[in-house]
C-alpha cells in the first residue's frame, strides 16, 4: 500500500462488528460491507491482490474510510442492508426498498393479529425488527401462538359485529389455538391483556412469559407428561437464548437524532446517529477543539446546530445524554432505560472508539503532541503544579523478612526510562518493617540526587497506602523537599490515591489514562523489584548450600547445581559422570574434595 494515510486508518480500526464505508478522492461513495472483525476485514483488501478486475479498480480508488460500530453480527447485516437502500453506492449490488427483512406486526384492530410482514403501513399498527431471518420470526411467533392462543383470521371484530353474529368459530377454536372471540367467547380485555404481555416479549422483557411457561412446564411434569414438560422446558431455553433483535425494536422511534459526547483536556468528539422507520441510516462523529475549557454542554450544542445545518436534518426530536438548549421547536430527550437508551449507548461507543483511533494515529504520526496532552491530562487529574516530565515510583519487595529490597522506577515523558531504574539493599532496618526501609530508600535516593546535582522528579509515587506515604514524608522534609516535589501514594485494593494531610483519596475513573499511567509504573517497580529479590534469594541460598571447594569457581557449581538439580546427588555422582559436564581436571578435583570432607 502506497497510501500512509489509508493505512494509517486502517492501523487504528477497532476489532469490533460493524459496518465499512469506503470513499473516492472526490468524497463519494463507493462501497458499504459489513463485518465481523472490522480491521481484519478492511485489511483483507488491501493485502493482495484480488481475483476479479473490478475489486482491484475499488481497491485503488479508495482514499477514506468510514465505519460504526455495533454491538453484534446481526445488527451489522442490518445496517448494511440499510445503508446500501440509502446511498446506493457504485461498487455494491443494488437494493431496491423492498423491505427485504422481516417484521413483526401488532395490527391495530380490535382483537388485535399479530404476523409477520415485508411491508410497513403506517396505519397506527406496531412493527417490531427487522429480523435477519425468518427462522427467527417463526420461533418467536411459534412460542408466542403456545402460550396465547390468539386469532389468525382477518375478520372485522368490531362489537357490533360480533353482537349481530356475523362470524362463526373455525377449526382453530375447536383443537384449542382460539378462544372465539368472534362469537363472544373471549372479551376484548382479557384478549388484549395478552396482546400486552406479548409486546413486552417482543421489547426482550421475557420475565412474564417465562412465569408461564416454567407454571406449565411444572404442572405437565406433576402430571407425569414428561414428553410435553421437555417441550416446554426446549420453548424456554430457545426464549432464554433469543437475541437476534435489531438495535431499534419499534419503529416508533423514527425520525429522531441521536447525538452523543466523548471529551478530554483538548477535544471533544461528538458522534451522531440518524434513526428513520426504526433503523440507523447514517453516522457521522466530528472533533472539537477546545479553546477556551469549552463544557460538555457547550461543545454538544454547537455540533447538533453544525450538523443539523450540514445534513439538513428536519427531525422534531433529538436524544442526548444529559440536557441541552436548542430552541422551542426541537424536543430534547435524556432516556434513562428502553429502545432509545440502547441507540444512545451505541452512539458513545462509536464515540470512543473515534477518539481512541484518532488518539493512536496521533501517537503514530505526532508522538510528541500525543505526550504534550497525557501530561497536561496528569497534570489536571492529580492536581500537580506542574507536568510530570519526571516521574519515580518506589516499591519495597521482602518474604518473611528475608532479603528486603526496595526499587525505583524512572518514567520520563510518560515512557520507562530503564537507565535511570535503580535497586536498593536495605542497610539499616532489621526484620520486615515496609515502613522504615521505604523511609531509608527515600532519603537516600533523594539526598545522592542533591549531592550530584541531579534534575529531581515532578512526582514521586509510593506503592502503599496512608503508612508507606507518611514514611517518605519523613525523608522528603529531613531533606527539606517538602513543596518542591509532588507526592503521593497508590493503594492496590481499590487503586486509592492519597495526599500529604489529606485523609481522603482520590478515586480516578478506572479507565483514565491518569491511572494508566500511574499502574505501569506500580507494576514495573513491583516487577523490578522482585526480579532483584528473586536474584538475590537465588544468590544466597546458591552461597549457603554449596561448600566453598578449591579451584572451582561459582559459574561452574552453578552449572553443576543446574545439571544434577542439588549438592546431595552432585556428591554421590561419579567422577565419570561429572567430567562429561565440567571436564576431567575440575571434576577430580570435586570427587578429591568430597572424599576427604567424608573421611
Amino acid at each position: 500500500m502506497n497510501n500512509p494515510t489509508l493505512e494509517l486508518q486502517i492501523q487504528t480500526l477497532p476489532d469490533n462488528p460493524g459496518v465499512y464505508q469506503y470513499y473516492d478522492k472526490e468524497g463519494k461513495i463507493l462501497y458499504v460491507g459489513k463485518a465481523k472483525n472490522l480491521k481484519k476485514r478492511v485489511a483483507s483488501y488491501f493485502n493482495k491482490i484480488h481475483d476479479t478486475a473490478k475489486t482491484n479498480v475499488l481497491v485503488r480508488k479508495i482514499v477514506t474510510i468510514k465505519h460504526i460500530v455495533v454491538p453484534t453480527e446481526s445488527d451489522a447485516l442490518l445496517l448494511e442492508n440499510n445503508l446500501i437502500k440509502k446511498l446506493q453506492p457504485r461498487y455494491n449490488v443494488l437494493l431496491r426498498d423492498d423491505k427485504s427483512y422481516p417484521w413483526l406486526c401488532i395490527k391495530k384492530e380490535p382483537f388485535s393479529r399479530i404476523f409477520s410482514t415485508r411491508r410497513m403501513i403506517k396505519d397506527g399498527s406496531e412493527y417490531f425488527g427487522p429480523y435477519t431471518s425468518f427462522k427467527t420470526v417463526h420461533t418467536i411467533l411459534d412460542l408466542i401462538k403456545e402460550l396465547y392462543p390468539l386469532r389468525t383470521c382477518n375478520y372485522d371484530l368490531q362489537q357490533h359485529n360480533i353482537e349481530k353474529h356475523k362470524f362463526k368459530v373455525c377449526l382453530e377454536y375447536h383443537i384449542g389455538n382460539c378462544k372465539g372471540p368472534c362469537e363472544g367467547h373471549e372479551s376484548l380485555e382479557n384478549y388484549q391483556q395478552q396482546v400486552d404481555a406479548i409486546r413486552e416479549i417482543l421489547k426482550g422483557n421475557f420475565k412474564a412469559s417465562m412465569r408461564d411457561f416454567k407454571k406449565k412446564r411444572n404442572d405437565l411434569a406433576a402430571n407425569m407428561q414428561f414428553e410435553e414438560a421437555h417441550l416446554i422446558k426446549q420453548k424456554m431455553e430457545i426464549l432464554e437464548n433469543y437475541q437476534s433483535r435489531s438495535t431499534i425494536m419499534n419503529t416508533k422511534n423514527s425520525n429522531i437524532d441521536v447525538f452523543s459526547i466523548v471529551s478530554d483536556e483538548s477535544a471533544g468528539f461528538v458522534n451522531f446517529l440518524q434513526i428513520a422507520h426504526g433503523s440507523i441510516i447514517r453516522s457521522h462523529t466530528m472533533e472539537l477543539k477546545k479553546k477556551l475549557e469549552e463544557t460538555d454542554v457547550e461543545l454538544l450544542e454547537l455540533a447538533i446546530i453544525e450538523m443539523r445545518e450540514r445534513f439538513h436534518l428536519l427531525s422534531k426530536e433529538v436524544v442526548v445524554p444529559f440536557p441541552v438548549d436548542l430552541g422551542e421547536n426541537i424536543k430534547v430527550t435524556v432516556p434513562q432505560l428502553g429502545d432509545k437508551k440502547e441507540v444512545l449507548d451505541l452512539s458513545v461507543r462509536n464515540a470512543k472508539y473515534y477518539r481512541i483511533e484518532q488518539l493512536k494515529q496521533m501517537q503514530i504520526v505526532d508522538p510528541d503532541r500525543h505526550t504534550n496532552r497525557i501530561m497536561a491530562q496528569m497534570q489536571k487529574d492529580l492536581r500537580l503544579t506542574a507536568e510530570p516530565r519526571h516521574i519515580e515510583c518506589f516499591d519495597n519487595s521482602n518474604i518473611q523478612g528475608s532479603n528486603p529490597v526496595a526499587a525505583c522506577v524512572v518514567f520520563k515523558d510518560g515512557k520507562p526510562s530503564k537507565k535511570d531504574y535503580r535497586h536498593f539493599n536495605i542497610k539499616t532496618v532489621e526484620g520486615p518493617d515496609d515502613f522504615a526501609s521505604m523511609e531509608e530508600v527515600v532519603f537516600r535516593r533523594y539526598k545522592r540526587l542533591l549531592e550530584e546535582e541531579q534534575p529531581l522528579p515532578q512526582l514521586i509515587i509510593i506503592d502503599g497506602g496512608k503508612g508507606q506515604l507518611s514514611s517518605a514524608l519523613k525523608s522528603i522534609d529531613a531533606l527539606e523537599l517538602r513543596g518542591k516535589i509532588a507526592i503521593i501514594g497508590i493503594a492496590k485494593r481499590l487503586e486509592e490515591l492519597f495526599y500529604p494531610g489529606d485523609s481522603i483519596p482520590l478515586y480516578l475513573d478506572k479507565k483514565s489514562e491518569t491511572l494508566k499511567v500511574i499502574q505501569m509504573l506500580r507494576n514495573e517497580a513491583h516487577r523490578f523489584g522482585i526480579t532483584f529479590h528473586r536474584d538475590k534469594r537465588s544468590k544466597s541460598a546458591l552461597n549457603s548450600s554449596i561448600e566453598t571447594i578449591p579451584g572451582i569457581g561459582e559459574k561452574t557449581m552453578l552449572v553443576l547445581i543446574q545439571h544434577f538439580k542439588s549438592v546431595k546427588r552432585l556428591k554421590l555422582a561419579t567422577e565419570k559422570q561429572i567430567s562429561e559436564v565440567v571436564g576431567v581436571s575440575k571434576a577430580k578435583k570435586i570427587t578429591d574434595f568430597y572424599k576427604t570432607s567424608n573421611l
